[in-house]
């Protein structure tokens, strides 16, 4: 199997990722999964694709991730993870899309707008 890439973005998030057979190893931005993401949640939405296809020990996957806070990274990862799990076999979809995978989350922060001090939090009124 050749290796397959995907991308999967999430608020400012945009994660990259490379997917061959191997042992289950995780790499992101050069270093381990659990060195990344050292919260247990993170790694568990992470890993949320993979579970559901029972497929943890099967793929290696590199990921170049950037942008955003770590939530953000972490769904967008999930994301590229199941786009990319689809890729290789098209016959899980409706397993990832079931658990919601599959959808990009679009919703991103609102921009700040002139005369206000947030995008849309007003100044005090003051009648006189």
């Amino acid at each position: 199997m050749e290796v397959v890439n995907a991308i999967g973005r999430r608020k400012a998030a945009i994660a990259r990722v490379f997917v061959s057979e191997g042992t289950g190893k995780i790499t992101i931005n050069k270093r381990e999964l659990t060195q990344y993401f050292p919260s247990g949640i993170l790694q568990y939405v992470v890993l949320q694709p993979l579970n559901t296809l029972g497929v943890v020990e099967k793929y290696d996957i590199n990921v170049n991730l950037c942008g955003g806070g770590y939530k953000g990274q972490a769904e967008a990862l999930r994301l590229a993870i199941a786009r990319a799990l689809v890729k290789i076999n098209a016959e899980d979809k409706p397993a990832l899309k079931a658990e919601g995978f599959m959808t990009r989350d679009s919703r991103v922060v609102e921009r700040k707008k002139p005369g206000r001090p947030k995008a849309r939090k007003r100044f005090q009124f003051s009648k006189r």
